[in-house]
């Protein structure tokens, strides 16, 4: 019953560099260059993250000169603090919970934090490159509705810069109407490292998008999709979403739990059917 929180992801692109001027753009070709170096090879998550994590920090404090107004700025912000968050929530191992494992692999964890509460995690491998499932949870973020069930529609409202998007999601309803209809305004910020792609969001608000009639104004976040190549295979690609939502409303904690599992039980099965049709 949820948007997939699709989090969007572009490395520092030609065309970006080009337009750049003085030393924004000498910065920019330094960090490029750098970065281009950073490809993560250990067995567990943390050197990833680490290299994200810091890459991001560093990119960030350097590029000072920006061409965005202050209330674009808060958003971006925002976008950094949803990623940040993220990170570290994944990079603490201990504690997770088993919820769900399918037939195919397909695994549900769950963990209760103390300022967040409970968090989800999906770990998948989908037998596709990297670049193809990236293309459409970015790309063609917009066309989710089209094959996602628990999605009825995503819209950009802004984009600022290449690395920042504002969206509106409206969640399809659930058999039974057990959940009602629910909307979200997220602000959803990307970062590419290496073969590492992040695709981190968190709940905001936009002037394009006051709360409307007949939906619950529900919250997610710290959100964020990890998309790395499986190691030795880069024609597969190791997805992990993180999942923290607070749908509003009254629901009992039993069907949220139940929900909000099998909307990422289901979010798995959806794309792999979307990305083995032809392009």
């Amino acid at each position: 019953m949820l948007p997939a929180t699709s989090k969007l992801c572009a490395a520092i692109s030609y065309r970006h560099l080009r337009n750049m001027t003085g030393l924004r753009r000498q910065a920019a070709v330094a960090i490029s260059q750098e970065l281009s170096r950073l490809a993560s090879h250990g067995p567990g998550p943390s050197s990833w993250i680490h290299q994200v994590r810091r890459r991001s920090s560093l990119l960030s404090s350097r590029l000072e000169e920006n061409p965005f107004s202050e209330v674009q700025m808060s958003y971006i912000k925002q976008g950094e603090e949803a990623l940040q968050k993220s990170l570290r929530i994944l990079e603490d191992q201990n504690d997770w919970k088993t919820e769900t494992v399918a037939g195919n692999g397909d695994k549900v964890l769950s963990k209760v934090l103390p300022d967040v509460g409970k968090v989800f995690r999906l770990e998948v491998v989908v037998d596709q490159p990297l670049d193809r499932v990236y293309g459409e949870l970015v790309d063609n973020m917009e066309q989710m509705g089209d094959w996602n069930p628990n999605v009825k529609e995503v819209r950009i409202l802004e984009k600022i810069g290449k690395d920042t998007v504002i969206t509106h999601e409206q969640a399809a309803a659930t058999p039974g109407n057990i959940v009602g209809p629910r909307d979200f305004v997220s602000v959803r910020c990307s970062r590419r490292r290496g073969s590492t792609c992040v695709l981190a969001g968190m709940s905001t608000t936009h002037g394009a998008m006051p709360e409307q009639e007949g939906f619950i104004r529900a919250e997610n976040g710290p959100t964020c999709m990890v998309l790395r190549p499986l190691p030795g295979c880069p024609s597969q690609t190791r997805l992990t979403w993180l999942l923290s939502i607070d749908l509003k409303g009254w629901l009992p904690k039993s069907i949220i739990n139940q929900v909000l599992s099998q909307t990422q039980v289901d979010f798995a099965k959806h794309l792999r059917q979307r990305l083995a049709r032809p392009q």
